[in-house]
């Protein structure tokens, strides 16, 4: 039974509805796009002229103010652009209203409402990451199969980025629609008797330098299949061919040496168990170092010995060179790397290296190959000294709390934050600084908060793709909201009207004073559904605040160099937050990296700037408060937090 769930999860078949289009776009001088496809187009809802963005046809939009920088990207619901509509408009915006940072609203052509963030801008150039909620980009009513991608079933990793391409001897998945004949299910095969050429109606092959390989398939469903690309199928750029009813479509794909991806659950826990028992790893259940630990995933590369189609008695190792990191330590001993029974599944078997952090959320990464090292997608695996419940210093929470949370359909939760901006210099201005409070109360169903967590010494990568979530949003309302700070005025936060539990304030320059203070939340309480009672809470600035003194070194950074941060001052037992991000190619990747504000100075290595495309974008240092619970009726945890970062704009060569 064990190693039946365990070989579902290495499947990683994902369930769910393709609601919203996320993505990133790039559009030169003249370019035009279009939301509601997700692609570039000269009909499409605006066009970047160089000096202005215009919008075309019906689509209209704005600037959002009170809204910046990829946190306040990530609160913007369908539900507040919904309560903006009324103030768009079809006026250009000029490109000097769009520094990066800079979060705009787009009511689309089709209807629907779309946001976009900007992460690079000059007189030649726009890029930006998106989000189209309501649209979808495969359509209906077509004749014949549609063909959206091919990924890497593990890591889901799209092309452009350094790590995306698949593999030989990859388990891929097919993405589309009318892949399969009406009503087929995600019922995998068995490996025992061969995995299948012909499937629901469908089949697929793969041509690639004159030759032509057919594909098995393990799963095949109106939106996507899961097959085995071949062993045989040599590097470079490939083609596959995929047929149902009398029909035939086709897409480019690139075929690498090797990707890795790792397979995940809960959000974004590795697929790990303890090699000896096989026990699955998670929130109640962590590793410990000089453990050894299997994980599930797939593109290690070509592996001629094994079947692409059959159940394997006895795998043979890969040769690819591999690299394990866990919460920023590098593992020793690497015991196997190799196919498993399953063909297109690989494993790998390490020890759990000495002087991992305790935590909830250690990132996990693997790193291939020789010379030009590949990133798997960055994933999460629990580790405590002893095992057991993990406990996380930076978040203050335990595996007890956040499996309690995943195992609940509705999870009902309260921030309230206090924090001070301090961006790039605008063109012949100094450097924009903006204070701001905000308070945000939700009910969130089918979500999952595990990704883009780093523990404290570690980075994680962050990369922006499309993703298949079906998780809801419904605002609670917590009565009137407001702050007080150090001059001792309240001031009240305003909702946004039509959205309950979003509350914003905009705070005059040096609210936060570089002597820090106290801000105090109070919330006055609501009766009836959706709501929250009355609250307190607070969050206390240090006396001296945090300054980034090597600022002028993120102008340009190496990406096999590392990136260096120093700093001075900040909050006494608090932790500092790195993040950098850069854009190229129609994508958008980041890192994340967690140090002690007593540190003073962290470096992120090479190996996760590897994670970021070759481009421009920005290096962002910020210091957190420490997190402050609050109780409320009606919300199952609450927290406070400040923050002060500084940005600044960066070239990743």
């Amino acid at each position: 039974m064990r190693q039946t769930a365990i070989a579902i999860l290495a499947l990683g078949i994902p369930f769910g509805a393709f609601a919203d289009i996320n993505g990133n776009g790039s559009l030169a001088s003249g370019g035009g796009f279009a939301f509601d496809t997700g692609q570039n187009s000269a009909t499409g809802d605006i066009v970047f002229t160089g000096s202005s963005i215009t919008f075309q046809g019906s689509a209209k939009g704005g600037v959002i103010s009170g809204f910046s920088g990829a946190t306040s990207y990530g609160e913007l619901t369908l539900q507040i652009l919904q309560s903006l509509a009324p103030m768009a408009s079809n006026a250009p915006i000029p490109a000097s209203s769009l520094s990066v940072g800079t979060i705009v609203a787009v009511q689309t052509n089709g209807g629907n409402g779309a946001k976009f963030l900007v992460t690079a801008i000059s007189n030649a150039t726009l890029t930006f990451e998106f989000t189209t909620f309501g649209a979808s980009s495969g359509g209906g009513g077509q004749i014949g199969p549609t063909l959206t991608d091919v990924l890497n079933n593990s890591s889901y990793t799209p092309n452009g980025f350094p790590n995306s391409g698949v593999a030989p001897s990859t388990l891929i998945v097919i993405r589309g629609a009318d892949l399969a004949n009406p009503g087929s299910q995600a019922i995998l095969q068995d490996t025992t008797k061969g995995l299948p050429t012909t499937l629901n109606g469908a089949s697929a092959s793969v041509s690639a330098a004159g030759k032509t390989y057919p594909l098995a398939f393990y799963y095949a469903i109106p939106t996507q299949a899961a097959a085995v690309l071949p062993a045989a199928v040599p590097p470079g750029t490939a083609t596959l061919n995929y047929s149902i009813g009398g029909s035939t479509a086709s897409i480019s794909f690139n075929v690498v040496s090797s990707a890795y991806g790792i397979d995940v659950y809960d959000g974004n826990l590795a697929v790990a168990q303890d090699s000896l028992s096989g026990s699955l790893i998670d929130f109640t259940h962590s590793a410990k170092p000089g453990q050894i630990v299997t994980i599930w995933g797939s593109g290690l590369g070509s592996d001629s010995a094994d079947s692409d189609t059959t159940y394997i008695s006895a795998p043979h190792t890969i040769s690819t060179p591999v690299q394990i990191w866990l919460g920023g330590v590098q593992a020793t001993t690497v015991q196997y790397s190799g196919s498993s029974v399953y063909p297109g599944v690989h494993i790998i078997l390490f020890t759990v290296p000495q002087g991992v952090s305790d935590s909830c959320f250690n990132p996990l990464i693997v790193v291939t190959g020789n010379g030009n090292p590949v990133d798997s997608n960055p994933t999460v695996m629990p580790v405590m000294s002893n095992g057991g419940v993990c406990t996380d210093t930076y978040t203050g929470l335990n595996g007890t709390m956040v499996g309690t949370l995943l195992t609940q359909t509705n999870v009902r939760s309260g921030t309230v934050f206090v924090g001070q901006s301090t961006g790039p210099a605008a063109a012949g201005g100094g450097a924009q600084v903006n204070d701001a409070a905000l308070a945000n109360f939700q009910q969130v169903t089918n979500s999952s908060f595990v990704s883009g967590v780093a523990s404290v010494g570690a980075c994680t990568i962050n990369q922006a793709f499309s993703t298949s979530g079906t998780s809801t949003s419904t605002g609670l309302n917590a009565g009137a909201v407001t702050v007080t700070g150090p001059s001792g005025t309240p001031v009240s936060l305003q909702t946004i009207p039509g959205v309950a539990g979003e509350y914003v304030a905009q705070l005059p320059a040096g609210s936060i004073p570089s002597s820090g203070g106290t801000f105090a939340f109070h919330g006055s309480g609501a009766t009836g559904a959706n709501t929250v009672g009355t609250l307190d809470a607070s969050i206390s600035f240090p006396n001296p605040l945090i300054a980034w003194t090597n600022q002028s070194a993120a102008a340009m950074v190496t990406r096999s160099a590392g990136q260096t941060y120093n700093w001075t001052a900040g909050a006494p037992g608090t932790y500092v937050i790195m993040t950098g991000s850069a854009s190229a190619h129609n994508v958008f990747g980041g890192y994340t990296c967690v140090a002690p504000v007593e540190a003073g100075t962290f470096t992120v290595p090479p190996y996760i700037l590897y994670g970021l495309p070759a481009g421009n974008g920005t290096s962002t240092i910020e210091n957190s408060t420490k997190f402050t619970s609050f109780a409320a009726t009606g919300l199952d945890f609450g927290y406070a937090i400040g923050y002060v970062s500084f940005s600044a704009n960066s070239v990743y060569q």
